[in-house]
This record gives C-alpha cells, sequence and structure tokens, in this order.
C-alpha cells in the first residue's frame, strides 16, 4: 500500500541526517515549554496517535502504538505492543521554546524483551539524550532525562524496537525547565591491591594491560570505593594497604569513599565482629576505638593529600555494629558508636560527607524503622546509602519506592553503596559463585554483558529520578575482584575462592567488559 508519509521520510532522510521527525507535515508544534496529553486522558482507549502526539512506523505498524486503561495517574496509559515483531514511535514535537536545560519526567513500565525501548529528547539543538525503560512488568518506575534546548525545539520521542508480545506503558509525561545527572558513578576496588599481589591482570578492552584505575577510569568511573578491616589476618584491607590505594586512585582524578567495617573481616547483615584487639571492651571503651580508628585512618590519608570524600561509619549495619554492644537491640549504645565515629571523621575533616549503610534496597518498611530509630536516638549522617541487589532486595520499583521514601523522610541525599549483576553463571575457578542459576536472575536481565550493561544503567536511572536532586550516584561493587589465586573471599584461608568474579567488570580474558558502559550514564 502507497504511504506518503513513509514516502516523504525517505526523501527527507538523506537531507536532514535524523532530524526528519520535524519536518514530517503529519507533526503538530506546540509553542510552549510543556507537554500536550501527557497523561494521554484525552482520547479514552484504543487512539492509535493520542491528541498532541503523533505515531510512525517505517513499516506501517502505528497500531502497535495506542491508548488503553489503567494509566498511573490518570485512567488511561500509552502502550506499545503487538502480536508480531514490530518498531513504531510515538513523538510529540514542540516549538517555540525558551532555550535553556530542560527534564523530561515520564512513569514506566515494561515486560521487557525488546531490542531497545527508550525514550528521547532529540532535534533539540544538542547532542540526542536517551534513557532505557527498566524492565518492571508490575510497578511503575519514574525515569528522568534532560536535554540542552539551543534552537527553541525539540522532540519528546517514546520508541520500541519490540519482538512479538513485548510491551511497555508509559505515562504522567512532563517537559520542564531543570536538570538531571549523577555526581557519583563509582565501583569498589577494595579487592584490587591483593589481587595484583597474587598475579591478577588486567586489561582494557583491546587486550592490552593496562592499570584496572585507568581502565575504569577512561570508562568513566569518578569516584572509588575502598573498605577498611581493624587487623585483617592477611594484611589487605588495612590502613597501610588502603593508603596505598588512595595514592592511586587520587592520581586518576577520582573521589575516595572509605568503607569501615570496624572489624578484622567481613561487616554485613549476618556478622559485625569486634575486631581481636577490641575484644572485651566496654562500650566506653568501644566508642573510643571506634573514634581513633577513624580518625588514625583518615588522618593518615589527609596527611598524604588523599583526604577522603566520603565515608561509611559501619558496612550494612542492619543489625547494628560491633556485636553485641552496639546491636540494634541497644539503640543507645549504637548510636553512641555510630556518633563516635561521625566526630572523629569531621575532626579530620569537616568537608567530608559521613554515610550511614543497609542493606535495604527494597524494604521500605525496614528502611524506615532503622533510619526513624537514629534519628530519634540523635545519630548524625549527612547522606544515606543502600546496597540494591536485585536478586536479593525487591523489585527496581521497590528499590525506587525505598530510595524515593529515604529522601524525603529524612531530607539526605541518598546513593547505591553496592550493587553488583552477572555477566555469565559458570565459574572461573572452583568455587561456587554467588549467582550461579537462571532461576536465581531477575526477569528481564539475562547474565550477560547485555544484561549486566542494562541493569546498571536502569538502576542508575532510578537514582537519577529522585526528587529534588538527591540521588547522587551509585557504586558497582567489586569490579575488579577476578579470580586469582589466594585473593579468596576469606582473608584467613589463602586457598578459598572468589564467588563473585562472574559479576565483576574484567572478563575471564582478564579483558575490561563492555558493561563499563554504564559509567558514561549521565
Amino acid at each position: 500500500m502507497f504511504h506518503p508519509r513513509r514516502t516523504l521520510r525517505a526523501l527527507l532522510l538523506p537531507l536532514t541526517a535524523g532530524l526528519a521527525l520535524t519536518a514530517l507535515p503529519a507533526q503538530t508544534a506546540q509553542a510552549a515549554s510543556t507537554l500536550t496529553n501527557g497523561g494521554f486522558e484525552s482520547d479514552g482507549t484504543g487512539t492509535a496517535t493520542p491528541a498532541g502526539w503523533s505515531t510512525y512506523s517505517a513499516a506501517g505498524q502505528n497500531s502497535a502504538s495506542f491508548t488503553e486503561s489503567g494509566g498511573h495517574g490518570g485512567s488511561h496509559r500509552l502502550t506499545h505492543w503487538s502480536s508480531s515483531a514490530y518498531k513504531v514511535e510515538t513523538y510529540q514535537y514542540l516549538s517555540g521554546l525558551t532555550n535553556g536545560t530542560y527534564k523530561l519526567t515520564a512513569w514506566v513500565r515494561s515486560g521487557g524483551g525488546q531490542n531497545s525501548a527508550y525514550l528521547a529528547l532529540k532535534n533539540c539543538g544538542s547532542a540526542e539524550q536517551r534513557t532505557d525503560i527498566p524492565v518492571s512488568s508490575s510497578g511503575w518506575i519514574r525515569i528522568v532525562t534532560s536535554v540542552a534546548v539551543t534552537n527553541n525545539q525539540c522532540t519528546i520521542s517514546i520508541n520500541s524496537d519490540a519482538n512479538a508480545g513485548n510491551w511497555i506503558n508509559v505515562d504522567d509525561l512532563t517537559f520542564t525547565s531543570g536538570s538531571t545527572g549523577l555526581s557519583i558513578k563509582g565501583s569498589d576496588v577494595s579487592s584490587l591491591i591483593k589481587s595484583e599481589a597474587k598475579g591478577g591482570v588486567y586489561k582494557n578492552s583491546s587486550g592490552t594491560t593496562q592499570d584496572a584505575l585507568a581502565v575504569l577510569k577512561n570508562a568513566g568511573q569518578n569516584y572509588a570505593r575502598l573498605k577498611v578491616w581493624v587487623n585483617p589476618a592477611d594484611g589487605y584491607n588495612n590502613k597501610t594497604r588502603v593508603l596505598a590505594a588512595a595514592k592511586r586512585i587520587k592520581a586518576q582524578g577520582m573521589k575516595l569513599l572509605v568503607d569501615f567495617h570496624y572489624s578484622d573481616i567481613w561487616a554485613d547483615p549476618g556478622a559485625q565482629s569486634v575486631p581481636s584487639t577490641w575484644s572485651g571492651h566496654s562500650y566506653s571503651q568501644l566508642k573510643t576505638d571506634v573514634y581513633n580508628h577513624t580518625y588514625d585512618v583518615l588522618n593518615a590519608l589527609k596527611a598524604q593529600g588523599t583526604t577522603a570524600d566520603m565515608v561509611q561509619v559501619g558496612n550494612e549495619t542492619n543489625g547494628g555494629m560491633l556485636w553485641p554492644t552496639g546491636s540494634t537491640s541497644n539503640w543507645s549504645q549504637l548510636a553512641g558508636l555510630l556518633n563516635s565515629g561521625y566526630d572523629a571523621v569531621k575532626a579530620v575533616n569537616s568537608g567530608t560527607t559521613v554515610a550511614l549503610h543497609l542493606a535495604k534496597g527494597g524494604d521500605l518498611s525496614g528502611t524506615r524503622w532503622w533510619f526513624d530509630s537514629a534519628v530519634s536516638n540523635g545519630v548524625k549522617f549527612d547522606a544515606i546509602g543502600l546496597s540494591y541487589y536485585g536478586y536479593w532486595h525487591g523489585t527496581l520499583a521497590e528499590f525506587q519506592t525505598t530510595l524515593d521514601d529515604a529522601a524525603s523522610r529524612y531530607s539526605k541525599p541518598v546513593f547505591v553503596a553496592e550493587t553488583a549483576y552477572p555477566f555469565r553463571l559458570d565459574s572461573e575457578d572452583s568455587h561456587e559463585n554467588i549467582i550461579d542459576l537462571s532461576s536465581e536472575l531477575v526477569s528481564g536481565y539475562p547474565a550477560s554483558t547485555t544484561g549486566q550493561t542494562r541493569w546498571m544503567k536502569d538502576v542508575a536511572s532510578i537514582v537519577e529520578a529522585v526528587p529534588n536532586g538527591r540521588g547522587l550516584g551509585v557504586f558497582y561493587w567489586e569490579s575488579t575482584w577476578t579470580a586469582v589465586t589466594g585473593n579468596g573471599w576469606d582473608p584467613t584461608d589463602a586457598s578459598s575462592g572468589n564467588g563473585w568474579e562472574n559479576q565483576a567488570l574484567f572478563g575471564y580474558d582478564d579483558r575490561a567488559l563492555s558493561s563499563m558502559a554504564w559509567f558514561s550514564h549521565r
């Protein structure tokens, strides 16, 4: 069938170099800085081209875009779906804009599986900006993207390149003055120095051996996280090793987050062991221990010119720290220990951000209970860090709800202190991987570099969308912990293996993975 719009588009493409949408006669320009019918409420159900919007499909599949009931904020939403493979775009062209920076906000859902599904701001006079639509088949997720308008116009575009049966829902779009972005694009590199000492090698994507930190920096990483143990059995992740790593991190131009575990080994929701040299100490003595240890490490960092930019007082302290003295069953004592750490940080450098860290990424009630308790007991802190592993800590929608609530309820900036995702399921060493079954994966995110990249970009998008600019960013956990003999999980056992090498950002051939692309997130 002859399609005049398709023919016109084909003729215009060579002339407009991607700006064809702004030239299509079927468009209706909106001479305002706000979208028309951003909630898709004007037309009821089954409308292929909602009021104020246009639809385009090179293959004549306009019917794959339509309105239907079941909106986020109102009665209706936009849906992309077809029983056969399809490519479709729903767009709105705005003209007469005052030049400046604009932010697009939208609520979205997706069943996943598409070749691509994203929102775009284009033809605005600057580089096109895209944000992928996260996979979330039940809960709605808010995403944002921003663009510099320099030519008094912009096209807001909703795109699907999908397989049969794939779907997205989009609703409640707004286009207003404002900007978005993340200040932290980091990873934990605590394993790096020991890995290198045991023979670990890191290569860039071309296969050339290179400093792992330089590879990460060149990919876009701007912040690094280092854990500190008090007196670890193997001598790694102690003050001396942290000082050495900090020099290299700062030499790359990155900022530094120091993560105090207040233990000789892993501190997490299941274990908060008192360091051997603090064993038997009273609550009062432990407060002094926390202060002195924190001050000692941070002051040494400052003295060598590598002052910490952010500090975690405790690691994944769901149940408190320094058990049993600092358990959450005794909040007054836990508060005293946390404040002792806070005071030491500020004594070294008042400008260092102090964060508290929970492993409760999708646990709204648990996060509220912990921080309500902290606030009521006078705990001092500047920021909130949450671990969020999608295979353990709830859905992306639940994560967004928890993160948004923490930011608004406590008026603090928030960030993801830890997240990760596998790029494969098999092990490189003899130690069983933490995630090694397809049944353990998050639906819509395969164990591949594509799935790993998509996971990180979608988590970053949720942090970026935290209202009032309170979403700081994301730290990937443990980007450099590859399978190297002697660099296992147990510092008391040199033969212990690594259960996380399939979630590193370097592959089994030691090369940087394409997944590092997430660092280029706005």
